[in-house]
């Protein structure tokens, strides 16, 4: 047997020699460590049956396939010692994630870690996207990112007709810029004319660059909101939303499965055609200094610093000004614009990057659109793929997310350090995620209100606390609405228009939106599934009908996703709708999800490859959230009150809405339960999930009512249950794989609920309850939220603890 010093290497030093011979010595002993090492998890009872055929059937087919690949050498020329490393090192069960099966293929592209442990992340920043770490068809790496273009390269030139534009960009992601200009030369290679950002910059900007460009399509590399340890490859069309299903499933399945490493191509930026290659950036390009701040913020100094030109392979002359365009178009969504520039009580914003890419785009919107006193946090505002505020210890790994209520601490914390003093003259604090598609919002809570914002961790009454998107977005909507109907005395052209949100999210704004005169579509989670029900009202509205969606010419009725009780499988987008049968509906005020995303996708557009008329990008935008948040908390302090006591006067107190709290929770809090364990831990849960969902339905009696075995949650009987499979994710998951969740309610009228939601494409859960409070009085309405977001808490540990998910 060959020793380790035979073989052993470090990307730092010159590649050993090794036959293949001695590699398929090392394929031997990978599969007795690898079968070894999944028996044990099986007979553990850690690996379920199915899933230990699967991986053995797999992993070391696909090992065999990358480790005697000489190609590789020339696409990443350290991998394959990293692979001989790793299994000189018997890491059996990294080797296994990283080869048991291919990332999965969502609806907006792939999400996946790039390495298992914090070294290699750390080795990745400091050795290059080619550093010898475990890399496989499981992890996100220099390899599987050309791959996956290659595939979208083929589909492009294949479509009828040609897809010849892309626009490219990153985020803050580590090594996402070398990422990025790795796959703009394989796009060029490919004879693509290759749309280029200059700097790490937001998903909004990708997906307002696409059709404002005319490009076809939009690759961005992110993990959105994610630890640390992962990244991704984002997809939009050629109108800036996400594929339709269809079109998603032929790029994967004939064009990305079916590519190979022989497909892979580059060609060096210097290299392309004039007319080849732009960069999309500022209003003129970035020198050298800059260009080191960004791209290697926290990385070793490269000796002598890069030169502009280099950089920019001799076109630094040829850029477009991308983000000026793209902030033009937000300021064109406000309404009181001479209410911010000559507010009397001018709002104080503190505002958080937190490590990502709206660092430079949300400060510059909000000083351009007038507000005079923002303050930025530093030590949240360098790009840096690390976050090196949040955990990163391993399995407590944090993630960034604006939503989380500890990022919310860490900005809170921060602002108080870096500007003594200020914290009693800070109206809001303001977050966004590190691809800027997510927006947070941290306001203060006044005295009165505190009992009813407790903080989620301790439990103590403190004088600020994160809003939901659901309670953000519920008041943007009136706060729209209500200007209309100041200013024009109601709300014009009310018969056309409509806002689009997910089943996860309040039905405050479903209420809200009916009193107004609005319609209401309800689809499944992502905001995919928004554009895409929305596009199908709008081919509605001009005669024609969308396929599995609309019949002639009309939008069917859908119960809970379903057309008739009798139906196994739910319709594959919508999930209700309410107001929908005029077909003059076609203006979208709102798209709204519950996990921090908000646009305005607006009215038919001209042609298939534009945005909305008088609408803003086709996916979520957290830059345009902010300045919308913004500008509402400016109205309400100039009217003397503050968001939360307006959303209590506004929203709860009204008689035609009412009170109705929501919760949110993730399991685990972060990331997802790891590796094949964790589909394991998975499937386990959702099979009590089942095993419950059965329960409650076989607790109903001839009446309808309920026996002795109800179920109860949070001390709420469990009236009836529902779940929603639409099929997206069988092929991935299991047959009648659930989706879209287990919802239980607590009362005939289905106003109150918890969702048990999978992810599709990662391990993970999310639990989702909404509590009707009904109307209560003015003097009752902040016991009773405090009330019923106690209740909602002992929901999710109930659950938790009949199912299993405990984290």
């Amino acid at each position: 047997m060959m020793g380790d010093a035979a073989w052993h290497c470090r990307t730092g030093g010159l590649p050993v020699s090794i036959t293949d011979d001695q590699d398929q010595v090392l394929l031997h002993q990978a599969e007795a460590g690898i079968r070894a090492y999944l028996s044990a998890q099986r007979d553990r009872g850690r690996i379920a049956g199915s899933y230990y055929d699967d991986a053995v059937s797999k992993t070391i087919p696909n090992l065999r396939k990358w480790l005697l690949a000489e190609e590789l050498d020339r696409i990443s020329p350290h991998l394959r010692d990293g692979l001989r490393d790793a299994i000189g090192r018997k890491q059996w069960e990294a080797l296994t994630n990283a080869y048991s099966r291919d990332v999965s293929f969502g609806t907006g592209g792939i999400r996946e870690k790039m390495g298992a442990r914090r070294e290699e992340i750390l080795r990745l920043k400091q050795e290059g996207i080619h550093a010898g770490i475990i890399k496989g068809p499981n992890t996100i790496n220099d390899v599987l990112l050309l791959l996956t273009s290659a595939g979208v390269a083929r589909f492009g030139v294949r479509h009828d007709p040609p897809l010849t534009k892309i626009v490219v960009g990153f985020d803050s992601r580590i090594r996402g810029a070398d990422f990025a200009r790795l796959i703009a030369s394989l796009f060029l290679a490919y004879d693509y004319t290759v749309y280029l950002f200059d700097e790490a910059c937001m998903y909004p900007s990708v997906t307002y660059a696409v059709p404002t460009l005319r490009a076809d399509i939009g690759v961005f590399i992110s993990a959105s909101h994610n630890d640390f340890r992962y990244n991704g490859y984002k997809l939009s069309c050629q109108n800036g939303s996400q594929f339709d299903p269809a079109e998603r499933d032929d790029l994967y399945q004939n064009y990305i499965r079916t590519t190979t490493f022989q497909n892979i191509k580059t060609l060096p930026l210097g290299q392309a055609g004039e007319d080849k290659l732009w960069f999309l950036g500022g209003a003129r390009s970035r020198d050298r200094r800059d260009i080191q701040r960004g791209e290697h913020a926290g990385m070793p100094l490269a000796d002598p610093l890069p030169d502009a030109g280099d950089f920019y392979a001799g076109r630094e002359h040829r850029i477009i000004d991308l983000h000026t365009m793209h902030v033009d178009h937000v300021k064109g969504f406000l309404l009181r614009t001479d209410m911010i520039a000559e507010a009397k009580r001018p709002l104080s914003i503190g505002f958080s990057a937190f490590n990502g890419s709206g660092r430079k785009a949300v400060p510059r919107l909000l000083s351009e659109v007038g507000f005079k006193k923002v303050r930025r946090i530093m030590k949240l505002d360098a790009l840096d793929g690390m976050f090196p505020a949040f955990c990163s210890d391993p399995g407590k790994e944090q993630q960034p997310d604006p939503g989380d209520w500890r990022a919310a601490d860490i900005a809170v914390e921060a602002i108080k350090q870096e500007y003594p003093g200020e914290w009693d003259k800070l109206d809001m604090i303001v977050g966004t995620d590190p691809d800027a598609d997510r927006c947070g919002v941290i306001v203060r809570v006044p005295q009165h209100q505190q009992v009813a914002y407790p903080h989620r961790g301790t439990g103590e009454l403190r004088d600020y606390s994160l809003i939901s998107a659901d309670e953000a977005w519920t008041l943007i909507l009136w706060y729209r609405l209500q200007f209309e109907i100041e200013r024009y005395g109601g709300v014009r052209d009310v018969e056309k228009k409509f806002i689009v949100l997910s089943h996860t999210t309040t039905d405050l704004l479903a209420h809200l939106a009916r009193k107004f005169g609005l319609g209401v579509l309800k689809t499944w989670v992502g905001f995919a599934q928004l554009a895409a029900g929305t596009r199908a009202i709008w081919d509605l509205h001009t005669g024609h009908d969308t396929p599995g969606l609309t019949e002639g010419g009309k939008l069917p009725r859908y119960d809970e996703g379903r057309r008739t009780v009798s139906d196994a499988i739910c319709n594959r987008t919508i999930h209700s709708w309410e107001g929908m049968d005029d077909r003059r509906r076609c203006i979208n005020v709102a798209a709204l999800e519950q996990s921090n995303g908000f646009t305005l996708l607006g009215g038919p557009p001209p042609d298939s490859r534009s945005l909305g008329e008088s609408g803003h990008v086709r996916d979520k935008d957290g830059t345009f959230a902010v300045v919308l948040v913004a500008e509402l908390a400016q109205y309400a302090k100039e009217q003397g009150t503050n968001l939360l006591d307006l959303l209590d006067e506004k929203i709860y107190l009204d008689p035609d809405i009412g009170l109705y709290v929501t919760y949110y929770e993730p399991d685990p809090i972060d990331g997802e339960y790891e590796g094949l364990v964790g589909y394991t831990k998975k499937r386990t849960i959702l099979e009590k999930a089942e095993e419950l969902f059965r329960r409650v339905r076989s607790a109903r009696g001839a009446t309808g009512g309920l026996s002795a075995s109800a179920v109860v949650l949070g001390d709420l009987p469990v009236a009836s249950a529902v779940v929603y499979p639409t099929g997206k994710y069988d092929a991935i998951n299991y047959p009648g794989f659930p989706d879209e969740g287990y919802r239980f309610y607590f009362d005939a009228d289905r106003r109150s609920h918890l969702t048990i939601r999978p992810s599709g494409t990662s391990n993970a859960l999310r639990f989702h309850v909404q509590l009707f409070g009904g109307h209560p009085s003015r003097e009752d309405l902040i016991p009773k939220k405090a009330e019923l977001r106690a209740t909602a808490l002992r929901i999710v540990e109930d659950i938790r603890g009949m199912i299993g998910a405990i984290s």
